[in-house]
């Protein structure tokens, strides 16, 4: 790009709120990393919280000597902190692996809850007829078809093994959200799980969970089992926008590290666990995190999860702000670059752009960001599923 020291400085080097994230030796060539939906790099506090623990906290976290002791009070405190970012309680949230896990245990507990349901049914009607004779069916999931792979594959696999019905409900072609009334209208008796992402990271579109929550709640209360739960893939919103789980109203919602400078570990929250809200385990151990994802706690990444949410909770507004001028900067760019090229350019079609995304259409089908931006060799080429580019609009950019 052009004047690139002025340029590239309010890209590069990843400054937020104050913090110069990262310093990568691959990253240290006066390159500019495009895919931040896909991964984030350390910030240096994260880096930090991960380091102490190491070296401070690597007892197991169920001793009771010095150093198992400062592992749990690390990873209370990291709970509370991933808990104070969602705007939910610390006992609501259960450690994972990362996104996949959390998401696959949604769908354990949704079928297991489907069949004791079924089984309690079938126990009160004394023999009448109920979910499990045939006349009803199988538990049926609803999803939309731009989910992550680790919604829509575990969906697909209860579908091809016969567990699971599951409607695909097709987001709108004129909004790109999913419409809550076409989610309604794809409600049927045995469906027990609705999974609709908060933010889809190819289009930064924001989907109208709030209120599917709010309809699906009116409707479990005209009927008498099985309870429809609600559940949201929150990975592309977290650390990007405010996220509140009372104001959303979801039984469930995913969060995951690396997307918001964190490491690659995850979370579930789950709104009571056990009590209020089904939640099964599919793992079965030592009896970590209340049962639920029994396995030795892993510490060091779990400090620097709580690290990374403490951050987003304190900075979230200075990160949003930033995100956008930095986004409305690229979109500068490539609008002066089409120009350039006499060829039009259309940037994020949503009336409230997410602060991440700038969507253009490619100018040849066979999209390559370089060949995109061919001036721009300092360039990460973005991520461009070939899945979201269509004759209208290319694949989104992604600042």
């Amino acid at each position: 790009m052009a004047n690139q020291p002025d340029d590239v400085t309010l890209l590069k080097g990843h400054t937020l709120a104050g913090h110069t994230f990262f310093d990568h030796s691959e990253m240290n060539v006066d390159r500019i990393y495009m895919d931040y939906n896909a991964t984030t790099p350390l910030e240096p506090e994260v880096i930090q919280a991960i380091s102490e623990a190491l070296q401070a906290a690597w007892g197991n976290p169920s001793s009771n000597y010095v150093a198992g002791a400062n592992a749990k009070t690390i990873i209370n405190q990291s709970r509370e902190n991933v808990a104070r970012m969602i705007g939910g309680k610390p006992e609501d949230i259960i450690f994972t692996s990362g996104g996949t896990e959390s998401n696959n245990l949604v769908f354990h507990t949704a079928m297991e809850h489907f069949r004791r349901s079924c089984r309690a049914a079938e126990q009160q009607s004394k023999g009448q007829k109920n979910y499990q004779n045939g006349s009803v069916g199988l538990p049926h999931i609803i999803i939309s078809n731009v989910e992550h792979d680790s919604i829509k594959l575990p969906a697909e696999h209860l579908l091809k093994d016969g567990k699971a019905d599951v409607t695909f409900v097709p987001v709108s072609k004129v909004t790109a959200r999913v419409e809550v009334d076409d989610i309604i209208a794809a409600v049927r008796p045995t469906t027990c799980l609705i999974s609709i992402m908060l933010a889809n990271n190819e289009t930064g579109v924001l989907m109208p969970v709030r209120e599917i929550c709010q309809r699906i709640k009116w409707l479990n209360r005209q009927r008498q089992h099985p309870r429809i739960l609600l559940h949201t893939d929150a990975a592309q919103a977290l650390g990007k926008i405010r996220v509140d789980v009372c104001d959303l109203e979801v039984d469930y919602l995913t969060i995951v590290g690396h997307k918001f400078y964190a490491p690659r570990i995850g979370a579930l929250f789950v709104n009571g666990p056990g009590t209020k809200t089904p939640l099964y385990p599919m793992l079965f151990g030592g009896g970590q995190e209340r049962n639920f994802r029994p396995g030795t706690e892993n510490t060091p990444m779990i400090a620097g999860l709580g690290k990374a949410a403490e951050l987003v909770t304190a900075n979230l507004s200075d990160y949003e702000g930033h995100m956008r001028s930095t986004r409305l900067y690229l979109e500068e760019r490539l609008q002066s670059l089409g120009r350039r090229r006499s060829t039009s350019t259309v940037i994020s079609p949503a009336p409230t752009p997410f602060p991440t995304h700038a969507t253009c259409p490619s100018w040849a089908p066979e999209y390559k960001g370089r060949r995109y931006c061919p001036a721009a060799r300092g360039c990460w080429p973005a991520s461009a599923p070939p899945a979201t580019q269509t004759a209208e609009t290319g694949p989104p950019i992604s600042s």
